[in-house]
């Protein structure tokens, strides 16, 4: 019995020994953001760290110095009107629109598309916000697109939206002013900097572009101390060009060896999201040591020249963009609504700037044929719908052919793009729909469905605007692109 005892004390003290230890036991509560450690000012920092860091900001705030880069040159118009005569250019707080679709002759956007009329607009709306002027487009196919300094989309403009015709008020983050009669609604960015890019739809008959220029004419953007809530209507056909020199491919919106002068200035001017703190932070921390050691900064300057050819570089290659979509094509992944997809973005930045949003707009996209083998314009290429599998949309498809620099290369039949726009395509007994593409001719038969291709390699790449089910939810594949023997 006296040994149960002993035992039974010493399970009472192992208790008593656990629940001290238990009650001692500090529980530490989620600090604030604003309380966590920050990274150290004056640290000492080898030149490989440096570089880990600046490669990671290079690839994150690449899209960005680019937006930024295109808003200051583009901006340097002195009244709405058109770069090179092709490119739609106009001063801060301004918009100007083309009246036509875009022509092959320019390398200020890659990727343009011949199934829309553009606009080009950059506001920066902590000087002052912008009226934006929305004609009635009945049942023709628009959205405006409207980007923050992210370069994702905000807003709802569109015929997908049901969008009513209006004046609309587009504010910054934190302006607080009176609204005044006549505004339909109050839009605002999350950053000052924003881009406005308006897409009309237009088929490829003269009645249609006869048909479309007065809907075009009452399209405006101005700022808000302009607004008397009359419809302000402008002749696009007639605004001035401006001289620009011609550039092989893109232009080059990011230089290297600056880019990490210009990136304080974007990060100053866009805030972090939330989670986006850390990131900040370690970035900042080397940007401050590179302005007091030139050690520092030309590290910079070498991992910024080696992240864009070995990092940034690919990413124009169509096979590093997106998620597969069968039949070897890539198709667009959270397009213009990026959030933490910095490896997309900035993919999308480097091969085609400012896409819409999914439900507007679903991208498809490829470099090779059904072999895995680089196009080229010396084959010749069939891509055949089956009877019923067009692109399941609601508002309207294309299929656009590129050159290297995903830009069009002239043509004899001035076509670039086929798809609901061309009223002449012509359809197999079966129902089906096939498309050519090659440098030669497939026949007069067939040259209704013919997409002269470019000399040299190529891409091919489906639009699908305003998709159905079948589009959002990826169960639409895009066809086989099969050499023709």
């Amino acid at each position: 019995m006296k040994t149960a005892l002993v035992k039974n004390l010493h399970l009472y003290g192992l208790f008593l020994l656990i629940s001290t230890a238990v009650a001692a036991e500090q529980v530490v509560s989620p600090v604030p953001t604003t309380e966590v450690t920050m990274p150290a000012v004056g640290a000492v920092m080898h030149k490989e760290y440096v570089k880990t860091i600046g490669r990671m900001a290079y690839v994150w705030g690449w899209p960005m110095v680019n937006s930024f880069n295109r808003r200051a040159g583009i901006t340097q118009a002195p009244e709405p009107g058109k770069l090179g005569g092709v490119v739609p250019v106009a001063p801060r707080g301004r918009l100007s629109m083309l009246n036509d679709y875009v022509k092959p002759d320019q390398g200020f956007v890659a990727c343009p598309n011949q199934d829309v009329v553009y606009g080009t607009g950059f506001f920066t709306l902590e000087v002052e916000p912008v009226v934006i002027q929305v004609p009635d487009f009945g049942d023709r196919f628009w959205v405006y697109a409207i980007y923050d300094a992210r370069t994702d989309q905000f807003g709802e403009f569109g015929k997908a939206y049901g969008t009513k015709p209006g004046f609309y008020l587009l504010v910054g983050p934190d302006w607080k002013g009176e609204v005044p009669e006549g505004i339909a609604a109050v839009v605002r960015s999350p950053t000052e900097f924003t881009f406005a890019g308006p897409r009309i739809f237009m088929d490829d008959t003269d009645e249609d572009r006869a048909t479309v220029q007065p809907l075009l004419n009452q399209i405006n953007a101005y700022p808000l101390s302009e607004f008397d809530g009359k419809m302000k209507i402008k002749d696009w056909s007639s605004t001035p060009s401006f001289p620009t020199p011609k550039v092989e491919g893109e232009n080059k919106w990011v230089v290297p060896e600056t880019f990490f002068d210009q990136l304080p200035v974007v990060m100053d001017a866009v805030s972090p999201m939330p989670g986006e703190e850390a990131l900040y932070a370690s970035i900042r921390q080397v940007l401050d040591a590179a302005q007091k050691d030139p050690a520092v900064k030309n590290a910079l300057i070498e991992v910024a020249v080696e992240t864009e050819k070995d990092v940034i570089g690919p990413l124009f290659l169509w096979k590093h963009n997106g998620i597969p979509a069968g039949n070897g094509w890539n198709r667009s992944v959270n397009n213009a609504q990026w959030g933490f997809d910095y490896l997309t973005r900035t993919a999308t930045a480097r091969s085609n700037m400012f896409e819409n949003r999914p439900n507007e707009t679903q991208y498809f996209y490829t470099d090779d044929d059904a072999r895995g083998m680089q196009l080229e314009g010396k084959n010749s290429y069939t891509v055949t719908f089956p009877k019923g599998q067009l692109p399941p949309v609601n508002g309207f498809w294309s299929l656009t052919v590129y050159d290297k620099y995903h830009l069009f290369e002239a043509n004899d039949l001035n076509r670039y793009s086929l798809g609901t726009k061309n009223k002449g395509l012509q359809f197999n007994s079966d129902g089906s729909l096939t498309i050519y593409t090659g440098t030669e001719s497939p026949g007069k038969d067939n040259e209704s469905n013919w997409l002269p291709a470019p000399k040299e390699t190529f891409s091919l790449y489906i639009r699908a605007y305003w998709g159905k089910k079948a589009i959002l939810d990826g169960t639409w594949m895009p066809p086989k692109i099969e050499q023709v023997n």
